[in-house]
C-alpha cells in the first residue's frame, strides 16, 4: 500500500537592505538559512527586504548598494538559486496587496505592542516629546508587512534572532484572525532560534546592529577584521585572573562560530585567566577561518551586479508563481470577486426562478399523469390531458420548452391552452421558464 509523501517544509527569511551585512546577520540569518536550504524535503524562500528598508533609510543609493551587498553575501555563503526561491521583496507586488488584506484584520492594539514602535514612543517620552513624534505610519505598520512576507509563501519555519520572535507571533495572530473570518487559507509559522546565536553582541556588548554602529562587517578585509575584534569591549581583569564568560561579548561571538569542543576549551581558558589579547586573537583566527573562503567569492559577486540582477529576476518569477494563485484565492475569500460570481446575483436568480412560470406535475385518481403550466401569479396557462406514464408527461414538457407554442401542433389533443391566453403570452412564459431553469 503506497502512502502520500508529506508536504515539504517551507523555510523563509529576509534581511533588510539598509547596510553592509555583518557577523550578526551571518550567524543569525544567512548561515542557518543556507544550511536549511540543503535539507531534504525543504523549500526555502530568501528575500531582500527593500520595502522594509524604506522605513529606516531615506538614502536611495544606500538601499541599492545594500541590496547588492546582501545578495552577494548570501550567494558567497553558498546559497544556490537553483535550489531555493531567492528574490527581492519589491519585485513581488502581491506582497504589498496582501499587506492591505492583513491590515484590515489586525488590531491596532497588537501593533501598539510592537517592540520598535514602543521603543520609539519610550524614547520620545523620555525626552519630553510627543509620544508619536517622528513615528511614521511605516514604522507602526511594518509588522503587518512582515506578516505578509511570511504568510504569502505559507512558511512553516522562520529563522530569527530571539528579539524577532515577536514578529512571528504577530504573523501567527494575523493568520489566525484571517482564517477565522475567511476560512483556512494561511499557514501559522513557527520561529526557529539557534539559542547560542539568537542575539549576537556587537563591539560594545549591545546587540550587533547597524543602528548602534557596533557591527563587524562580514567581509571586511582581514586586517580590518583583526582591528575591529581588538576593539571589542572587555573588563579590566589582568592576564592570570579568572574571567567570566557570562556577559562576555567576545565569548559569545566566538561561541557562534566555534564547535562545542572549541567553545569548551575557551571556557576553560577563561577560568584559567587567559589574557584578553590572546582571547581576541583566538576569536580573530576562528572567524577568519570561516569567512576567508567566502570573501573572495563575495567580491567577485560585487563586481558583477548584472548577474545578481538576473538571478533576482528569475527568483521573482518563481516567487510570483506561488504568490499569484494564493493572492487570487485570498481576493476571492474576502469578497474581491468578479461580479459574474456575485452571491447577490445568485440570490436574485433563485428568486427569479421562484417567480417564473412553473410546470406542476401530478397524478390523478385515474392513475394517469398530468401537468399544467402556471404563471408567477398561479394563473393557469396550459393544461394537459392524462398520460400513461410520467415519462410521457416529461417528454411533452420538454417539447414545449424546446419548441414553444409550435409544439402544440404535435401535442394536439394532449395539451390545451387556457381560455384567454394568447400564443404570444404562452411563448413568453415558456421562454421565461426555460431561462430561469437553465
Amino acid at each position: 500500500m503506497s502512502t502520500a509523501s508529506p508536504s515539504p517544509q517551507r523555510f523563509l527569511t529576509g534581511i533588510t537592505t539598509t547596510g553592509t551585512p555583518h557577523l550578526g546577520n551571518f550567524v543569525g540569518s544567512i548561515r542557518p538559512s543556507v544550511a536549511a536550504s540543503r535539507l531534504p524535503g525543504v523549500q526555502s524562500f530568501y528575500f531582500l527586504a527593500d520595502y522594509h528598508a524604506l522605513i529606516k533609510c531615506d538614502d536611495p543609493a544606500r538601499i541599492q548598494r545594500s541590496t547588492l551587498e546582501i545578495a552577494a553575501s548570501w550567494l558567497a555563503a553558498g546559497l544556490d538559486p537553483e535550489r531555493v526561491t531567492f528574490y527581492r521583496q519589491s519585485d513581488v507586488p502581491e506582497i504589498t496587496e496582501f499587506t492591505w488584506l492583513l491590515t484590515c484584520v489586525t488590531g491596532k492594539g497588537v501593533l501598539n505592542r510592537a517592540h520598535a514602535y514602543k521603543a520609539a514612543v519610550d524614547k520620545n517620552q523620555a525626552t519630553g516629546n510627543d509620544p508619536d513624534a517622528d513615528v511614521t505610519a511605516g514604522l507602526f505598520m511594518y509588522p503587518v508587512l512582515m506578516g505578509a512576507d511570511i504568510l504569502m509563501f505559507k512558511a512553516h519555519k522562520v529563522p530569527v534572532g530571539r528579539d524577532q520572535i515577536q514578529h512571528i507571533e504577530m504573523a501567527r495572530d494575523m493568520a489566525q484572525r484571517f482564517n477565522h473570518l475567511y476560512g483556512e487559507h494561511l499557514v501559522l509559522p513557527e520561529a526557529v532560534v539557534e539559542e547560542s546565536v539568537a542575539l549576537l553582541p556587537g563591539l560594545d556588548g549591545r546587540k550587533m546592529s547597524k543602528s548602534y554602529d557596533n557591527t563587524i562587517p562580514l567581509f571586511t578585509p582581514r586586517d580590518q577584521l583583526r582591528k575591529l575584534i581588538a576593539g571589542i569591549v572587555t573588563d579590566s581583569r589582568a592576564p592570570g585572573e579568572p574571567k567570566e564568560v557570562e556577559g562576555s561579548a567576545l565569548f559569545q561571538i566566538y561561541q557562534a562560530f566555534a564547535s562545542e569542543p572549541e567553545t569548551a576549551a575557551l571556557r576553560q581558558a577563561y577560568a584559567d585567566g587567559i589574557s584578553w589579547g590572546d582571547a581576541k586573537q583566538l576569536l580573530f583566527e576562528r572567524v577568519e577561518q570561516e569567512v576567508a573562503p567566502m570573501r573572495e567569492r563575495y567580491h567577485a559577486m560585487l563586481n558583477d551586479p548584472a548577474h545578481i540582477e538576473a538571478l533576482l529576476q528569475a527568483g521573482a518569477d518563481k516567487a510570483r508563481a506561488v504568490a499569484t494563485p494564493l493572492m487570487r484565492e485570498l481576493r476571492h475569500a474576502v469578497g474581491l470577486r468578479s461580479l459574474g460570481a456575485l452571491p447577490a446575483a445568485a440570490a436574485k436568480s433563485k428568486a427569479a426562478k421562484a417567480a417564473a412560470p412553473t410546470f406542476k406535475q401530478y397524478r390523478e385518481k385515474d392513475s394517469r399523469f398530468y401537468f399544467k403550466l402556471l404563471d408567477a401569479d398561479a394563473r393557469l396557462l396550459l393544461q394537459s390531458q392524462g398520460f400513461e406514464s410520467p415519462r410521457d408527461a416529461a417528454m411533452a414538457i420538454s417539447n414545449l420548452q424546446k419548441e414553444g407554442p409550435a409544439a402544440l401542433v404535435t401535442l394536439q389533443g394532449q395539451v390545451e391552452v387556457a381560455q384567454g391566453i394568447t400564443d404570444i403570452e404562452l411563448a413568453a412564459a415558456l421562454r421565461f421558464f426555460t431561462a430561469a431553469h437553465a
